[in-house]
């Protein structure tokens, strides 16, 4: 039986139809804006939009379970939280989705999916322990072991991004200071360099700078590997996971694979060595959808 996947983000919602014996084999692919603007009946609406497209473009019936990725997280009472996508906050997405769609409804977090297909068919297969990283506008995380995703008892299995780092002050969406988000996201790194030198630059053209030895980029790519040195010593001295695979644009940057971050993360590490590998996705913006297929095939833990 084929699974099927939606990946709910803040742009579009994409949906995956694939071969449940061959995951990576895509039957159907299709996507419609998520236009979250228009609040959450609008959201659930396309979303029912798009599986109603999936069944026409397959010729199949929507089957008896769909996996979901979503942004946020969903807590004990069953309602979405810490959602970029704000409409979405506080409701019961979930069970709302299972009763339109007359199906099961198996959900997690996107940088839980983003874990879990790389971990089964990407840069980290064969992994027991992957801690997937998405390191973009926000920072998240999700957690795999024995290939299945890990939410966690309140369904924060992951969230290391609202951690705090230690003298940071920067307030934070969730109402707390000094989260990794606040530090080390895009925007953070790209608002430091703008503190330093008074223009806007998007971290690409940081990098970019760097390389030609600029000083204000060299300081904040030096920022990023320091603080990120930090923050993932305290999640390996935690996890002890065997591979850490980073999404995401800053994830893009060459300096977190490198000599350096591997240093900066020993200076704060419980351990003499590091073997934990740093890898570089596989699956490129597929992972998010093929990991909310997967869902469906096996939920999270």
């Amino acid at each position: 039986m084929d699974l099927w996947g939606i990946d709910l983000g803040g742009t579009k919602v994409e949906g995956v139809i694939v071969d449940s014996d061959d995951p990576m084999k895509v039957r159907c692919r299709l996507r419609v804006p998520t236009g979250s603007a228009n609040g959450y009946d609008h959201v659930v609406g396309q979303i029912r939009e798009l599986i109603g497209q999936m069944e026409q473009t397959s010729g199949q019936k929507r089957p008896s379970v769909i996996g979901f990725g979503t942004p946020g997280a969903m807590d004990s009472t069953g309602v979405l939280k810490n959602s970029n996508s704000t409409c979405l906050n506080g409701r019961p997405l979930r069970d709302d989705l299972s009763r339109l769609l007359g199906t099961e409804v198996r959900m997690t977090n996107d940088a839980n999916c983003f874990a879990l297909a790389e971990a089964r068919f990407g840069a980290a297969k064969g992994r027991r322990v992957v801690f997937g990283v998405i390191m973009g506008t926000g920072v998240g995380g999700g957690i795999v072991f024995d290939g299945q995703a890990w939410n966690g008892l309140h369904g924060i299995g992951g969230e290391w991004g609202h951690n705090p780092i230690c003298g940071e002050t920067t307030p934070c969406y969730c109402g707390r200071v000094g989260c990794v988000e606040t530090v080390i996201a895009g925007p953070s790194l790209e608002r430091f360099y703008r503190e330093i030198t008074g223009v806007s630059a998007r971290l690409p053209e940081i990098a970019t700078k760097a390389q030609a030895g600029e000083p204000a980029a060299v300081a904040t790519l030096q920022r990023l590997t320091d603080k990120l040195g930090v923050a993932m010593a305290a999640l390996i001295n935690i996890l002890d996971p065997d591979a850490v695979v980073f999404g995401g644009g800053v994830g893009n940057l060459d300096v977190i694979y490198s000599e350096a971050t591997r240093a900066a993360i020993r200076r704060h590490l419980f351990n003499s060595e590091l073997r934990t590998e740093l890898l570089k996705p596989a699956l490129g913006d597929s992972a998010g959808v093929f990991g909310a297929a997967l869902l469906a095939g096996g939920g999270p833990r």
